[in-house]
């Protein structure tokens, strides 16, 4: 039997507790919630779990585009935050681009890695910010040899994607640009 295909769908108050069950799954980012780049809600503790948590839920309130959820049939199996670069923290792209949309965080299910997803999620990404008015997509992957931001992707898959080198944040960060 064949897999259902894949979906993708913004992430909002209506599909809130899809979001939830995944993050909350095993081996999910739920240390996190995707609030590394973002500013939290009331300038809550960054240690607070569920102070992240109630963050993002705020974006989600408030119709801030936070990212999309990918499904296999009705069941949420990945993630990939993308958004107005507004949104975020300083994430140290190129300052001469307007209407940039960053694509930052990643996360798929164990089961469900090393099935080409994460490309998969990058075209739906582009789509999806495209489709909301961005007329560039930034990316921020390290080398596969990073100790960390692994979170972000790597560089050759954004290389695939047809992004575009523009500079070095850091030590292991790159920032990578398309137009859409």
């Amino acid at each position: 039997m064949a897999s259902p295909k894949l979906t993708y769908k913004p992430v909002t108050l209506k599909n809130w507790d899809d979001m939830t069950k995944l993050f909350e799954s095993k081996g999910a980012p739920q240390y996190c919630w995707c609030m590394v780049w973002r500013a939290m809600k009331d300038n809550a503790s960054r240690s607070d779990k569920s102070a992240k948590k109630a963050s993002l839920k705020n974006y989600v309130s408030k119709k801030i585009p936070i990212g999309l959820l990918c499904y296999q049939g009705k069941e949420p199996i990945a993630w990939c935050s993308v958004a107005p670069r507004e949104s975020y923290r300083e994430l140290s792209g190129d300052d001469s681009l307007d209407d940039v949309w960053s694509l930052v965080c990643f996360y798929i299910k164990k089961e469900f890695r090393k099935q080409h997803i994460t490309s998969s999620l990058i075209d739906a990404a582009i789509k999806y910010a495209r489709r909301k008015g961005a007329k560039y997509v930034e990316a921020y992957p390290v080398n596969p040899n990073s100790p960390s931001y692994r979170f972000m992707r790597f560089k050759s898959t954004c290389d695939e994607a047809g992004f575009s080198f523009s500079h070095k944040v850091g030590q292991r960060r790159n920032v990578m640009t398309i137009k859409v």
